[in-house]
């Protein structure tokens, strides 16, 4: 990995870090499974994710949202084609998991969102207009609930296109008309049907819900998050062992194992050196010491000198005889 490619990885981390990831995704982790818990009375429950400052990081958001999608995928067995899903997603304001999103991110999201209907998983992204997602996730998308929309700028009416253009076609409902002219409580619905394929658009009423119609009061939600038990788990924050620590422990590991090999290093030398110095010592002392005489037949200088001097004496003596018995007459001076 260059470090290019490293310093723009951290670029990035920091811009996440910055809106906030360092606790949205630290410890304790969100754990998937209680998405799926029936409640006291065995039906299911519905889990909100108040998202007030969390649409204000867009970045933080779409990752939020890429990551759970992508957990769901890893973890979730395949189920098939259920009749009806074990778990439901409803992403509002899901243009901002879109925008300014790069290609990488959105090929993930079009194979999540394509594969994920195998694991009995349904996924509905809430938005103002169909033209705030993808045309390649768009057609991955088969129950579809349009609103009405009101075209007063030339945007507006190229949305209202759009919008026409992703029902099919009815004889008998002119979607670009009438999508301008819903009130409140209507909407142009088509769903798939047993088959799998998307049925012609049909202008319906769309029943109220039963619960309230309008955000949760501040005293409800504390309300309602103290009586949940399992939400507790995540209140006490966990700061566990970082890479930066890891990192740091080994670096500090390698410093102290080199340390200690350079330690040992200098007394070998300082071994080395004193093995060396300690033959010059001894053979000094050998040269004072007086020298033995081995058993062998070397001699040493001394008796060979002398000798050679006896030698010399008994040659001269030797002569002298010889020339008192043989009469040899003396050289004249």
């Amino acid at each position: 990995m260059t470090p290019q490619t490293v310093a723009t990885l951290q670029r990035k981390l920091l811009q996440l870090e910055m809106d906030g990831a360092d606790h949205f995704f630290g410890e304790p982790a969100f754990k998937l499974d209680e998405l799926l818990k029936p409640g006291p009375d065995g039906k299911g429950n519905v889990h909100l994710l108040a998202a007030e400052r969390l649409v204000q990081s867009p970045r933080l958001y779409s990752a939020f949202l890429l990551w759970l999608m992508s957990e769901l995928w890893e973890e979730l067995p395949e189920v098939g084609d259920p009749d009806k899903p074990k778990l439901v997603f409803f992403f509002d304001e899901a243009h901002l998991l879109f925008r300014d999103a790069p290609k990488e991110l959105l090929t993930r999201v079009e194979q999540v969102v394509r594969l994920i209907r195998s694991k009995g998983v349904g996924i509905y992204f809430v938005t103002q207009s169909p033209a705030d997602i993808p045309d390649t996730v768009l057609a991955q998308l088969g129950n579809r609930v349009q609103h009405a929309l009101r075209a007063y700028t030339p945007s507006d009416q190229k949305a209202v296109r759009v919008a026409a253009q992703s029902f099919r076609a009815n004889k008998d409902v002119d979607v670009a008309t009438e999508i301008q002219q819903l009130s409140v409580g209507e909407a142009l619905v088509s769903t798939l049907d047993a088959k799998g394929a998307p049925t012609p658009v049909a202008r319906t009423k769309v029943r109220p819900p039963n619960s309230q119609v309008g955000p949760v009061l501040p005293n409800i939600r504390t309300g309602m998050m103290a009586q949940n038990t399992a939400g507790r788990a995540y209140e006490t924050a966990i700061d566990p062992e970082s890479a930066h620590e890891v990192l740091t422990k080994r670096a500090e590991q390698a410093a102290k194992a080199a340390e200690k090999a350079a330690e040992a290093q200098a007394r070998e030398k300082e071994a080395a050196k004193a093995a060396r110095n300690a033959p010059k010592t001894t053979g000094g002392a050998a040269k004072k010491a007086p020298a033995k005489r081995s058993s062998g037949s070397r001699t040493t200088a001394i008796e060979r000198q002398g000798g050679r001097v006896a030698s010399g004496v008994l040659n001269t003596i030797a002569r002298e005889l010889m020339r008192g018995i043989l009469g040899t007459p003396k050289r004249r001076r």
